[in-house]
């Protein structure tokens, strides 16, 4: 450790002893969904992923979760730990990880309430038969024997993991789980020895953990994941979490407790909370559980740097640190904080576009900022030849991550952006209420770019000459897009695009109509904006819900309210027909219920418009006879979300 990281981080890379294991610091990687099972079985895939995090220097990891009996097949990609087939795969995971020095621990779990039949064509199961809000299925009530059979599965697969060479489980008790479901007045209505007093919801909890106990034996680890307040009406709160932990604590078996906010389908935008949540939001559980027990206890809540994590060290708010997406974003997060180097960590945006959204939409785990997140067990071929002449015009995301990979690859970058700063349309999208942290994207894409030494040049503007006297083996165009006038808007001067408002080259007042039809950040965040400027505000869609993607992000609650305390309205199901001129100068916009027909009429002073932009192209029709290879990517090609604009400049910046 140099002096520098071993002055600043005093506490985080001390060694912890938790039971028979002893990570060398104190950052777990801890248990979230990846999407990467196959046929229910853990993949290559899986052991590619965490051992890039335990050669990047995580001090504990803990997987995702296995599922333990038959009948919980929530979503898809689910690892099924109760077939004895996962095994091998166990051990590849293991073997991978161990490589490194790094402890592996395996989360077990029943989803019970919070799980479908679509998969398994089985009633779900759960303490009573109260339907969960997202799969509103209404749960059978377990038996006695079945709760026999669920504590037997708990031990089944913690003897499959053993075998696999897992240092010890984690019970998942939390967010999304048969346990929690116990544990909750909200879904326990049971008046038996598992029902009523908080022993009794306990009981099970008490079983699992006595059985699972037995079956790994005394020198494998064994945690429980509790969640501290569920934030619904009639749950689990701090004062009760408190009190399951102390019994958790009496018990003797168990070797840690990782702590968790929320429940994964209520109240989920508080577990994997957005950016707009404050770092460090959920610490107030470990803190009171760790005041409580004797135990090693795990501080969660989005963990951005390290310094943040050695602060919540430091005041006795945990005594390790869970940090899932900022290891996600970058995997040698620990190592470049323990040599001195934090300033190099590529912090998350804690933006849920690409790990948590992505999972949402039923595909495999990545992130915006990590083109190879998810994409570790493929190797990335050598290039053709290093030391080529690479050229990148713009400097948007696109561009930078083009001009970072290719000089990874031992290529001579230049890239020019026509503006003064870089960052192209991240850095319009960072400069609304709570969205500052998407600056971080470009911002860390230049940072590494300096650092690589690719050579900037900002506030200049490449044509074709410019380019050709360079003499380059290849040509990156990343030039973005531009905003397209609205067919109905009739030319009037204010009716103007979100882009307008933001780079001050419009500045609305008075009654604003905001038109949405992406459906996304750029049309909510603008409507905080002018709100925040004294505007009225409607936002108006043709959509059934305002910023609908803002659910996949689990933005969309927090969206609602904010707009709901800034006066902002919404009104669906509308699509614009026309713009015309009132005496004053405003605008009278003519708008058609889509599902009726009706038509509508808004008056307004200004009408500004969140709609799909055109490809800039036109640099890479001037080079349209090049000697040399012209690559366009992210919204020059085809305008999207950033997301897209990294891996492309990534992809192919490999292929250079």
């Amino acid at each position: 450790m140099s002096r520098q990281s071993s002055t600043r981080y005093r506490h985080l890379f001390t060694p912890l002893r938790v039971g028979p294991v002893t990570p060398r610091n104190r950052i777990v990687f801890s248990a979230h969904l990846t999407n990467y099972a196959v046929d229910g079985l853990p993949s290559e895939q899986h052991a590619a992923y965490y051992a890039a995090r335990a050669a990047g220097g995580a001090g504990l990891i803990v997987t995702e979760e296995h599922s333990t009996h038959p009948t919980d097949w929530p979503y898809e990609k689910l690892i099924h730990g109760f077939n004895p087939a996962v095994i091998p795969g166990y051990r590849r995971i293991t073997e991978a990880v161990h490589a490194h020095g790094v402890p592996i621990l395996a989360q077990l779990n029943h989803n019970g309430g919070q799980a479908s039949g679509m998969y398994t064509r089985l009633p779900v199961w759960a303490p009573s038969p109260v339907p969960d809000p997202l799969f509103r299925e209404v749960p059978k009530a377990v038996e006695t024997h079945e709760i026999r059979e669920i504590v037997a599965g708990y031990a089944r697969v913690a003897e499959h993991c053993a075998a696999g060479g897992f240092d010890g489980v984690e019970l998942q008790c939390s967010h999304s789980s048969i346990v929690r479901g116990f544990l909750s007045p909200a879904t326990n209505r049971r008046s038996d020895a598992y029902g009523g007093p908080l022993a009794n919801r306990a009981r099970l909890l008490l079983e699992i953990i006595a059985a699972v106990r037995e079956a790994i034996g005394p020198d494998r680890a064994l945690g429980v994941r509790l969640c501290g307040d569920e934030l619904i009406e009639g749950g689990t709160t701090i004062a009760e979490a408190v009190e399951v932990a102390k019994m958790v604590d009496s018990d003797g078996r168990v070797d840690y407790i990782n702590t968790s906010i929320g429940v994964a389908t209520s109240t989920l935008y508080m577990i994997e909370a957005s950016m707009r949540v404050p770092p460090g939001y959920a610490l107030y559980i470990s803190s009171a559980i760790r005041e409580a027990v004797r135990l090693p206890v795990v501080g969660v809540g989005r963990f951005k740097d390290p310094l943040q994590a050695d602060r919540a060290l430091r005041d006795g708010q945990a005594d390790l640190i869970g940090v899932v997406r900022g290891q996600i974003a970058d995997p040698d997060f620990a190592a470049k904080a323990r040599s001195g180097h934090a300033d190099e960590i590529r912090t998350c945006l804690s933006c849920n576009q690409e790990c948590v959204g992505r999972m949402g939409l039923n595909r495999w785990l990545g992130c915006i900022e990590n083109p190879r997140a998810g994409r570790e067990a493929v190797a990335l071929p050598a290039p053709r030849r290093r030391g080529r002449r690479i050229v990148v015009v713009g400097g948007g995301p696109g561009g930078l991550q083009a001009a970072v990979t290719a000089a990874e690859q031992g290529h001579q970058v230049v890239l020019y952006e026509r503006e003064t700063n870089l960052g192209g349309q991240v850095a319009l999208a960072a400069s609304v209420p709570s969205r500052a942290e998407f600056l971080d994207l470009t911002r860390n894409l230049a940072a590494r770019a300096r650092r690589l030494g690719v050579d900037l040049h900002t506030s200049a503007e490449a044509d074709a000459d410019t380019v050709r006297a360079h003499e380059p083996d290849a040509v990156v165009l990343a030039t973005g897009a531009r905003p397209a006038a609205p067919w109905w808007s009739g030319g009037h001067e204010r009716v103007v695009d979100i882009r307008a408002v933001l780079e001050g080259r419009a500045r609305p007042d008075g009654r604003v109509v905001l038109v949405d039809e992406l459906g996304f950040h750029q049309a909510t965040s603008v409507a905080e904006l002018l709100a925040d400027r004294g505007c009225s505000v409607e936002i108006v869609t043709p959509g059934m819900v305002v910023g609908q993607d803002l659910g996949v992000t689990l933005d969309l609650e927090t969206w609602n309210v904010k707009a709901h305390a800034k006066g902002i309205r919404q009104s669906t199901d509308l699509v614009p027909m026309g713009a015309e001129a009132t005496d004053t100068g405003g605008v009278v916009l003519t708008l058609q219920h889509h599902p009726t027909g009706a038509t509508a009429r808004r008056v307004a002073d200004w009408v500004v418009c969140a709609l799909h932009q055109q490809p800039d192209d036109s640099l890479c029709q001037a080079l349209r006879d090049a000697p040399f290879p012209v690559h366009r990517v992210g919204d020059c090609l085809a305008p999207r979300r950033a997301h897209a604009a990294v891996i492309e400049g990534h992809r192919v910046a490999v292929s250079l």
